[in-house]
């Protein structure tokens, strides 16, 4: 009989009785914290953090599985919300209604959300398109290569080294989809009517060539053509991006799946202030990279930079989703923050925050003149009202131009 147990992030850590080859391989893997109890023999404290899902511990030594369940603090609908924007956000997603049904674990609801996508792409059928192919042939088809008809047939008419386009449903959004299908089913806890659905899916896509674990995932472009894809590819993407280990210590495997917030909550708040600036005549940099030193050997690399027109840097933001404390907002987050704006030159740096015990702080630092701001979104409001506030951050941001 599995052992499930179940946690909230950045909640606080709890004692459970597991077993040490269970405990060690989490503690390991840092999928949560964990850590023998001092006061309990035979007992962990795990705690949660950052990670939110569902991993099955099983293997050697482990009579029955262990399954760890995070559950996220917002809403599951909010998650979502927060993922399909990030993804895709002058898609449908933008109003937040997304189709999770009653799933109230992450899991179920993110295998439900795929499957009704990849339904509604395939409903038309499967789309098709030209793929390049290199084979040796008994007939010229395409065009020769010719340096590899030399090297590897040594001067022999047949067979010939060829490329050419071919028609299939074997390209890179199908790939997608079918290799989003496969990881899909082979996580523990996808509804039995989701997997059937889910089973039909993978039947419609059995002459597409699924991708290998590791594999690159495959370029695809935008276009009227896969209009209907779309928003199931950007589902599938997650799906095979955000996965959890399959190996641990000792032979144990574990099978599941797990959303990281901090770069959930960081994709957020840099693609929706990107499309709060859209329209303007700044440009905005994601990731951008950065030295905090002359000699260029201290890297930085802030969530979001904002530059005018002439290049000259205007704002700098960072999203931190940390854990609400007493004490407030962290003060390491407000040095890091005073380093980018030294380094870029700016007057003013922002820090953007899942809300936490303040809606907004601004400090002046000594000796320095520059004013950091601190934000906090908060996360349970309709997506609307998330989006404004956002758009209050840009404002501000923009507010320092004329200053």
């Amino acid at each position: 009989m599995s052992i499930s147990i179940e946690l909230t992030e950045h909640e606080p850590a709890t004692s459970r009785v597991l077993p040490d080859a269970v405990g060690r391989a989490l503690a390991t893997s840092r999928i949560v914290s964990a850590s023998p109890d001092p006061h309990i023999p035979g007992n962990w404290l795990l705690r949660a953090g950052h990670n939110v899902g569902a991993v099955t511990v099983g293997g050697p030594g482990i009579d029955s599985p262990v399954t760890v369940r995070i559950a996220p603090k917002v809403l599951i609908t909010r998650l979502f919300f927060l993922l399909g924007y990030s993804l895709d956000p002058r898609g449908a997603w933008h109003d937040g209604q997304v189709d999770v049904a009653e799933h109230r674990d992450l899991l179920p609801a993110l295998a439900h959300a795929v499957e009704r996508q990849i339904e509604r792409a395939l409903r038309q059928g499967l789309l098709q398109g030209y793929q390049e192919t290199d084979e040796a042939a008994l007939v010229v088809r395409g065009r020769i290569r010719e340096t590899d008809q030399i090297r590897r047939h040594f001067g022999a008419a047949l067979p010939v080294e060829v490329t050419y386009d071919e028609f299939t449903t074997d390209i890179a959004e199908n790939r997608l989809l079918r290799s989003a299908v496969e990881r899909l089913l082979r996580l523990p806890g996808v509804p039995h009517d989701v997997r059937r659905r889910l089973l039909h899916h993978r039947l419609r896509l059995a002459d597409v060539t699924p991708l290998v674990r590791g594999q690159l995932l495959p370029a695809w472009h935008p276009n009227r053509l896969n209009a209907r894809y779309q928003q199931a590819l950007h589902l599938a993407r997650a799906v095979l991006t955000d996965a959890s280990p399959e190996h641990a210590p000792g032979g144990l495997r574990m099978d599941g799946f797990l959303f990281n917030m901090n770069k959930l909550f960081e994709d957020f708040v840099t693609v929706a202030l990107r499309e709060s600036l859209r329209g303007t005549d700044l440009r905005c940099v994601l990731q951008d990279a950065h030295h905090l030193d002359e000699a260029a050997a201290i890297r930085m690399r802030p969530d979001f930079v904002l530059y005018q027109p002439d290049g000259a840097p205007l704002a700098v933001v960072d999203a931190k989703y940390k854990a609400e404390k007493r004490a407030g907002y962290p003060d390491a987050d407000l040095y890091q923050m005073l380093a980018y704006c030294t380094a870029l030159g700016l007057p003013e740096g922002h820090l953007v925050y899942a809300k936490g015990n303040e809606p907004h702080a601004a400090h002046r630092i000594r000796n320095a003149g520059i004013v950091i701001h601190q934000h906090a979104l908060d996360l349970d409001q309709a997506p609307a009202d998330l989006l404004s506030d956002i758009a209050s951050v840009s404002r501000l941001m923009r507010a320092s131009r004329s200053v």
